[in-house]
């Protein structure tokens, strides 16, 4: 598998990146108490097609939707449905697209009405944990040095960990080499290079770091159902500084926590 990229390859993911993170500003725009997460799959798949583009998730691997909206003590990989979303809960909202036969992936954890003081650090720290492993998404550092700045803050804040999910590169597919772990140590792990496009997605609870699979082969949750928050963002790796190809500018421009 090519784990470089072309400077054309970058800007096809760029171009993917981009309307991924314009289809979760369309999402943003919506969350509120009463709203079901099946509506906000609906306004994203609609978005993406009216732009050229397919939902990059669905059917992929059997998922059946354009979105992963997981709720609560759902990690990742929640499946749309009918139960509305209420006051005080949050919702982690993953979004994929295929366009010209390259992928875009990033993730959002928005607050739905007022949340509890608790919950609004672990959504704060959980995004400023993945800016913190952006800064290390330089040529020449170690896939450990991303890991290792993830979980250094996340841990500090008192918040948890989930090993069993990981980051991955993007490309033609939509999870790549190389893996891309929110825990680890610096220097360890595949070399860095100019070139290499991955995503970097922390995935942080506020009670135990273990998590389990529902029946319906899809949603991850914490162990303790305790909440849990994720955060996702493309990058392509610089010989400067870390190029981003996926963005939350236009969640910003509609939302705030």
């Amino acid at each position: 598998m090519q784990i470089t990229k072309t400077e054309e390859e970058i800007e096809l993911l760029r171009i993917n990146g981009d309307l991924v993170s314009r289809t979760l500003a369309e999402v943003a725009k919506r969350i509120k108490p009463g709203v079901t997460t099946l509506a906000l799959d609906k306004v994203a798949e609609e978005f993406i097609r009216d732009h050229g583009a397919e939902p990059g998730f669905l059917g992929y691997g059997g998922f059946p939707n354009t979105l992963c909206t997981s709720v609560n003590d759902a990690v990742v990989h929640g499946i749309p449905s009918n139960v509305e979303l209420k006051e005080g809960d949050i919702v982690s909202v993953d979004c994929g697209t295929k366009y010209k036969g390259f992928y875009g992936d990033s993730a959002y954890s928005f607050a739905v009405g007022t949340v509890a003081d608790e919950v609004r650090k672990l959504l704060k720290v959980t995004e400023e944990s993945l800016y913190q492993g952006i800064l290390q998404a330089i040529h020449g550092n170690r896939v450990g040095d991303i890991s290792n700045a993830v979980q250094v803050h996340a841990e500090s804040n008192g918040f948890s960990v989930v090993r069993e999910l990981v980051g991955h590169g993007l490309g033609k597919d939509m999870h790549e080499k190389p893996e891309v772990p929110n825990y680890g140590s610096r220097g360890r792990g595949s070399k860095l290079v100019n070139g290499m496009v991955i995503c970097i997605e922390p995935m942080i609870n506020i009670g135990t770091k273990h998590v389990y699979q529902e029946n319906d082969g899809w949603t991850i949750k914490t162990y303790d159902h305790k909440p849990s928050a994720h955060f996702e963002l493309t990058v392509a790796i610089g010989k400067g500084k870390p190029q981003l190809l996926s963005t939350f500018k236009y969640i910003e421009e509609v939302y705030t926590l």
